[in-house]
């Protein structure tokens, strides 16, 4: 097991906002509006679980999107996925849907349950410029299709973009390079990830709680990780059993211009796409 002389130090603790999207689905945003540019190529993060099915059972009717990329990722529960392109498919315990908006679709995530747990997360990944107008395209990708690998120390590592101790990602992209592991730690247990010193990342425990730096980061916290200095990885460490998801890409160094479910470079472009979706050009 590698470890790092030096490990990023947690810059600051975030709780999220408890808030509701969709058509009602309660959640938390853990990765709101005003940590874009600070956590560059990544535009948003939430969190949703709960076992009441008032909290989620609306799901998220037809809805549009365009200009980045959405990932997300079932730890439990069912929801059904349609898009404008004449896609469908069911996303289950620990599958991962990834789907690149580009130049605009219209889809809908509707729960496939009426009781029992409902959880899981959903990223929003920023496009280069160069590719917020390309074709739309998604894949589905069922548990055991992601890459996984155990440490020595008995840590469970999803692979679902990047690369991680030479287990590559289910997916990979170029221009942000985004690194995306969930990681299982069993008590007493330690997992050290290299990290280009340019790039963002962040680590969000889901459940128990971990140390990093002698920081302690508990349950439903998310810790900035600094890009100071000469540290060249993270190096996590559980006292108690615990899940944390670990993410971390190259900035795009771009412009960000967003309203709602469209994210551009110039206000220009954000009329624009509100004027396609009106004139029900997006998604065709």
């Amino acid at each position: 097991m590698n470890t790092f002389p030096t490990s990023r130090q947690v810059e600051r603790l975030i709780a999220g906002q408890a808030t509701s999207d969709g058509a009602g689905v309660k959640l938390t945003r853990v990765l709101t509006q005003d940590l874009q540019r600070r956590l560059d190529p990544f535009l948003m993060l939430d969190a949703f679980g709960s076992d009441d099915p008032n909290d989620y059972i609306a799901g998220f009717p037809d809805h549009p999107h365009r200009g980045f990329e959405t990932v997300t990722y079932m730890i439990a529960g069912r929801m059904r996925h349609r898009d404008s392109a004449g896609h469908e498919g069911l996303l289950e315990g620990g599958a991962v849907q990834w789907m690149t908006a580009g130049r605009g679709v219209i889809h809908s995530e509707i729960p496939q349950q009426t009781d029992g747990v409902m959880e899981g997360f959903q990223l929003w990944l920023n496009l280069p410029a160069s590719d917020k107008m390309s074709a739309p395209w998604y894949r589905d990708f069922r548990a055991e299709e992601l890459p996984r690998f155990v440490t020595e120390q008995g840590v469970t590592v999803i692979v679902i973009a990047g690369e991680s101790q030479g287990v590559s990602g289910a997916v990979t992209r170029a221009a942000s390079a985004p690194l995306y592991l969930d990681l299982h730690l069993p008590a007493g247990s330690q997992f050290a990830q290299a990290l280009p010193l340019q790039h963002n990342a962040f680590v969000y425990v889901y459940r128990g709680e971990v140390h990093i730096a002698g920081q302690a980061v508990p349950a439903q916290r998310m810790a900035l990780l600094t890009n100071e200095g000469a540290a060249d990885g993270v190096l996590i460490e559980a006292s108690a059993d615990a899940r944390v998801l670990l993410l971390a890409g190259q900035p795009l160094g771009e412009p960000i211009a967003q309203y709602g479910p469209f994210v551009m470079n110039t206000q220009q472009e954000i009329h624009q796409a509100i004027q396609d979706f009106r004139d029900g050009t997006i998604g065709e």
